[in-house]
């Protein structure tokens, strides 16, 4: 049987998504150990896509398959038992056949959340990245217009070297304040490696008077990632949501 589950973690004190050989410290690793052992034979677990280390998901989805011997509700019940604090299966549900959570995604949206003020935010330090200069939020704005769209976004990305095309299609940059706390939402149909966070670095220097925002399309079309912006730390970015085509269609 092919399943489709929803989870949530905070990534704080993980090495990021993918399973790696030197630590036990990824949400893959977590995932598929407690599933292999669920099942009595190994289980290969996909995700839509691979949050670095210390990024966060509220809606990350997954895919794997099992023999069927329990239930849905069965499976979710079993994981949230044995997982971590950190980690939550919030649904599991029968999937077609061949679906795959990273191959059949269509959208996704990510938000990266600013604490922009001297003093930190204690309680929510794991959550926020604080920037003390004050952010023109209008630039920021402005800058995110040139961003939306079909385009090659090659200089936003951290790989050296490309083997797959590095266009995209960016369909919605909202940001949001609320007193100290700014919310930059990116809703597209796939992100490069370290995209948002490079996306995000860069509108944070148009907001510091840093980058003039109108040189954003000079950045887009220069393909170099040396002329984009600083990469944001990880802590202040999560995996809001994944979209289906079930899901876009209705």
């Amino acid at each position: 049987m092919n399943y489709k589950a929803v989870i949530q973690y905070e990534g704080t004190r993980y090495r990021g998504w993918q399973v790696q050989g030197n630590t036990e410290h990824t949400i893959q690793g977590k995932l598929e150990t407690l599933l292999s052992r669920m099942e009595g034979a190994p289980v290969e677990v996909h995700g839509s896509g691979r949050t670095d280390a210390g990024v966060h998901a509220a809606g990350q989805v997954i895919s794997f398959r099992c023999s069927g011997g329990k239930s849905t509700e069965e499976i979710r019940k079993y994981m949230n038992q044995y997982l971590p604090e950190d980690i939550a299966v919030l649904s599991v549900e029968e999937a077609a056949p061949r679906f795959h959570a990273r191959l059949h995604a269509v959208r996704k949206t990510y938000v990266y959340r600013i604490w922009n003020s001297e003093t930190s935010n204690v309680f929510g330090r794991r959550y926020l990245t604080r920037v003390e200069e004050p952010l023109d939020v209008d630039a920021m704005r402005t800058a995110a217009g040139y961003l939306c769209g079909t385009h090659d976004y090659r200089a936003f990305c951290s790989l050296k070297r490309f083997k797959k095309s590095t266009v995209r299609t960016i369909e919605a940059i909202r940001i949001l304040q609320e007193g100290p706390r700014i919310e930059l939402a990116f809703t597209g149909d796939g992100f490069l490696y370290h995209m948002v966070r490079i996306l995000t670095g860069t509108l944070v220097e148009a907001g510091l008077g840093l980058q003039n925002a109108d040189a954003v399309k000079d950045i887009l079309e220069s393909r170099d990632r040396a002329h984009a912006g600083r990469l944001m730390p990880p802590e202040g970015l999560m995996l809001m949501h994944v979209e289906y085509r079930q899901e876009s269609d209705t």
